[in-house]
């Protein structure tokens, strides 16, 4: 199979990286891809075409940069090293019309940023290639494909879902233990209040793993790319759940994960008992709260599943908003 990234070797990023006087930086957990059997899984993954405009994380020198401009209509790269910039401009330069750069924190950049990004691109596209003219393009990144900063990776992709609703689905690369926790089961080791509140956006839609010998330098811990799509939940008559639900749902978790093996109606107290006047509240009617969503008290939150915990946030919403 023809190569999909000239950029994915050792010997392309060294040289990449020696052209601009640049090495990696293990304070920005810099260990860029070099296989490029591995970006065409990645790309395979995503389910990409020249609809789709994506949304990258920390494209480092470019390597799955190159890739996913081969195959969707348009790149929205978020960089944080600013030593990068140049060389992207650099290895990006004949796609210069379908890529833009936004040289900034990807937990800082807002929407507006992006969409100002996208908007440029997708008129470009549309202009440069007739075949895109007749199509329904968004002025927003639909698909967020990323080997993303592993320190970061968990906030980054739940953040991003909660802020973005544009984005449908997420493959991304993350360390092994990430994506176990993206993936958990309850009653597993590593489910917990994150892979409840990723749940109520997205659903599991696929995996792979990858070692460390993919990657230069190699990286001391496995990693796993993993495919989420978002799913909308709905209430008992079909309607979207609301913000609100899908807020109190995501608060009622961290609740019951607060002191992990206590009850739910323990850890609810050590969680409840230091947010103030709110929390004092939420502790008087908690006993109510637990019998509305049908949750018997001396259950653990790693016995409940992502109905219940829905169950709790209706009836966090409906009784504990200050009297």
């Amino acid at each position: 199979m023809p190569s999909l990234s000239p950029l994915a070797s050792v010997k392309a990023t060294r040289a990449v990286l020696e052209l601009h006087g640049l090495s990696t930086k293990y304070s920005l957990g810099q260990n860029f891809l070099v296989n490029d059997a591995i970006v065409q899984k990645i790309v395979s993954l995503a389910e990409l075409d020249s609809s789709d405009g994506v949304l990258e994380v920390g494209p480092g020198i470019g390597t799955l940069t190159l890739a996913l401009l081969t195959r969707a209509g348009w790149v929205v790269s978020i960089e944080r090293d600013e030593d990068l910039v140049d060389v992207l401009a650099q290895t990006t330069a004949p796609w210069a019309d379908h890529f833009a750069l936004i040289s900034a924190d990807a937990l800082q950049v807002s929407a507006d940023e992006i969409a100002t990004c996208a908007a440029q691109l997708t008129a470009a596209s549309a202009a440069t290639s007739p075949a895109l003219a007749t199509v329904d393009t968004t002025p927003f990144p639909n698909k967020l494909v990323a080997n993303l900063p592993y320190a970061v990776a968990a906030t980054i992709v739940l953040d991003y879902f909660e802020r973005f609703e544009e984005i449908n689905s997420a493959t991304v690369m993350v360390q092994k233990e990430v994506a176990d926790r993206m993936s958990a089961t309850p009653g597993s080791k590593n489910y917990g209040a994150y892979t409840v509140k990723l749940r109520l956006y997205t659903q599991v839609a696929g995996r792979f793993q990858v070692s460390p010998q993919n990657f230069f330098p190699p990286p001391r811990v496995e990693s796993s790319v993993i495919k989420l799509d978002r799913r909308t939940l709905t209430d008992a008559q079909g309607e979207p759940l609301s913000k609100a639900t899908l807020r109190c749902a995501a608060q009622m978790a961290d609740a019951a994960f607060a002191t992990r093996r206590k009850t739910i109606a323990n850890s609810c107290k050590t969680y409840f008992s230091g947010r103030g006047a709110q929390g004092a509240h939420v502790l008087r009617v908690l006993p109510e709260i637990l019998q509305a969503a049908h949750i018997d008290p001396k259950r653990r939150g790693e016995t409940l599943d992502l109905d219940e915990f829905i169950a709790l946030g209706c009836a966090l919403q409906t009784l504990g908003e200050q009297a």
